[in-house]
């Protein structure tokens, strides 16, 4: 091995400290402009492939910084390009979409928006923290531009409708993402996370789990509630059904392997003396690892259709929905962005994390063939962060509760910054691929 005189890599570390230094700088300068773009975004919320005035701000803001965009990428995604010399492609990835629920973070630029979800009216509102990728995601593209001479290549900022609904990234592949720009040398996105703001958390590997949707009908006979012997009852299958489906868990699965079948909605009949003709069934199937997202998918069809057959009822329509997999992060792309982070936000601020329960649709771009990153930023007072860790304290509110409400000033710096340097030690002052 081909080891570095010491004065070379004093030369290394006095470069990132220095970059480091720059990149702050930069941030710290911009802020209130983008305090003011973050507090427009959070009150204005739009829900799924309807994020129309989200995607045109993002993308007014990315001309005026110098970027080609283009918009309806995936019907309301955003691409935009910055080419800067020979070098290396890096897409940066930020989602546009919010979540149809009420805010309730008492913020006075608390989200009143209302969106038509299958055709009802429902309130919307940023409680992932969406808005604040976007604004760091601005940042990240102003600081990059204004230090352009520190690095080579091309800037491939993405701005990704549906992420809730794990969807968008599949719209803007299946729209030629990557046949119609650039296919990236590298991938990174960031989330905001319940953590103390000024940290970050990443890992190795897995950082996110499969998703898949369960939607199952269950088909009875209709009739009155005094004779349900003359009737067919969903309600009594359904029930069955999601009391058996957990057995897939606690006896078919290796119970050191993470695993979850969550049933999270039940429809079916109108009032207390009718039993219905069909109960629907809605719920959510996650997992790391392939061979546990197939035994759980096999397992909860069998459970299904047992669940009908033990009634003698018809067998249920059964849909597995696939959504995003698992994101895998490059071990290589992750050994060369931690040293950066940890040089600019200190040892002790910089951590890697166990993989996340949720999931999210960027393993789309990592699965074509792209090393990707995806890292957590903190949006919490450290105070507060340290109190609900005590036996009995105050819990914060986690991502989808209607009072996630992140600090935004360091918060939204903490993830410009991080994001910046990342980029910029994949590209560097050569451009050079590893």
């Amino acid at each position: 091995m081909k080891l570095l005189p010491l004065a070379a890599l004093l030369f290394v570390h006095a470069a990132q400290a220095q970059d480091a230094s720059a990149v702050s700088s930069q941030i710290n300068g911009m802020y209130p402009k983008l305090d003011a773009i973050y507090k427009d975004l959070h009150a204005h919320p739009e829900i799924a492939f309807q994020e129309e005035r989200t995607a045109a701000k993002l993308a007014a803001e990315m001309r005026a910084i110098g970027f080609e965009v283009t918009e309806k990428v995936g019907k309301t995604g955003v691409v935009a390009i910055y080419k800067n010399g020979a070098g290396p492609t890096v897409l940066v990835r930020t989602e546009l979409d919010g979540l149809p629920m009420e805010e309730k973070s008492g913020y006075p630029y608390a989200s009143k928006a209302h969106a038509l979800l299958d055709g009802k009216d429902t309130m919307v509102a940023h409680s992932c923290g969406h808005d604040v990728h976007m604004t760091a995601w601005l940042g990240a593209a102003r600081t990059l531009v204004a230090l352009k001479s520190q690095w080579q290549g091309t800037l491939m900022f993405i701005g990704q409708p549906a992420e809730e609904t794990v969807s968008g990234a599949k719209a803007m592949l299946d729209d030629g993402l990557f046949k119609r720009f650039p296919k990236p040398d590298y991938a990174f996105a960031l989330h905001s996370w319940p953590l103390a703001y000024g940290t970050i958390g990443y890992n190795s590997g897995p950082v996110s789990s499969n998703s898949d949707a369960i939607e199952i009908t269950f088909k009875g006979r209709g009739g009155h509630g005094s004779a349900p012997d003359k009737a067919l009852d969903p309600i009594a299958i359904a029930a069955r059904f999601v009391v058996d489906v957990q057995t897939v868990i606690s006896r078919e699965k290796d119970p050191k392997e993470f695993g979850v079948v969550t049933i999270g909605a039940i429809n079916g009949g109108t009032v207390g003396n009718i039993i219905p003709d069909t109960v629907r069934v809605r719920g959510t199937i996650r997992s790391y690892s392939p061979e546990v997202r197939a035994k759980l998918l096999a397992g909860v069809r069998r459970v299904a259709n047992a669940s009908a057959a033990m009634a003698d009822a018809p067998a249920p329509d059964v849909a597995l929905i696939a959504g995003g997999a698992a994101i895998d992060n490059s071990d290589a792309l992750v050994k060369r962005t931690e040293g950066v982070l940890k040089k600019a936000f200190g040892d002790a601020n910089v951590a890697r994390m166990p993989a996340m329960t949720a999931s999210e649709d960027f393993s789309a771009y990592v699965n074509e063939g792209v090393p990707g990153m995806f890292f957590f930023t903190g949006v919490y007072d450290p105070k507060a962060v340290a109190e609900a860790a005590k036996p009995g304290g105050k819990p914060i509110a986690f991502n989808h509760s209607p009072y996630y409400a992140p600090v935004p000033e360091p918060s939204i710096k903490t993830a410009a910054e991080a994001m910046t340097l990342a980029v910029m030690n994949v590209m560097g002052a050569a451009g050079a691929k590893p």
